[in-house]
């Protein structure tokens, strides 16, 4: 279960929920081609150079096996980090919590958004991901990159503000 999930109110009911954009993977990804580019390259060359010391070749294929091995914990870090952000747009508030091992939470009430800001790049708009900011009043000013579909997020809390204020 998720912690948007277990942290609902009574009453309280998900509306929008949204992850950072498979953009923040990019840079593991290339990062673990080019290590396991490397490492494959040694370990065929240490296969495969019958010159090579028993020794040397040894050295090569422990160098490449670890060369895969490190590019393949970098990206799955990232995968991870990716996978432990939620941000969800609920009937009553904001809720957004980062993080695996150490949690960063925001939680804010629809009553109390001065505004969303949305900055996209023209390659975030192609790509749909952007930056938000979360404005609260009494200053509170939170910043999250790498959001999938922005504009979304933005118009779902609009549209629960404007419930908020115009109830049926």
């Amino acid at each position: 279960m998720s912690y948007v999930q277990e942290n609902l109110n009574p009453g309280e009911r998900i509306l929008y929920v949204t992850r950072l954009h498979w953009m923040v993977l990019i840079r593991s990804i290339f990062v673990e081609l080019i290590f396991s580019a490397a490492g494959i390259a040694l370990i065929v060359w240490a296969i495969a150079d019958k010159q090579a010391g028993q020794g040397e070749a040894k050295a090569a294929s422990i160098a490449g096996a670890t060369l895969i091995i490190v590019g393949s914990i970098i990206l799955a870090i990232e995968v991870v980090r990716r996978n432990a952000t939620e941000m969800a747009v609920t009937n009553k508030r904001i809720i957004i919590k980062v993080g695996f091992v150490t949690k960063r939470t925001m939680e804010l009430f629809l009553s109390k958004v001065e505004s969303v800001n949305v900055e996209q790049t023209l390659f975030g708009r192609m790509l749909g991901f952007g930056s938000i900011t979360l404005r609260g009043t009494g200053g509170t000013n939170e910043p999250f990159s790498h959001v999938a579909d922005p504009l979304e997020f933005r118009r779902q809390v609009q549209l629960q503000i404007e419930e908020h204020a115009n109830p049926s």
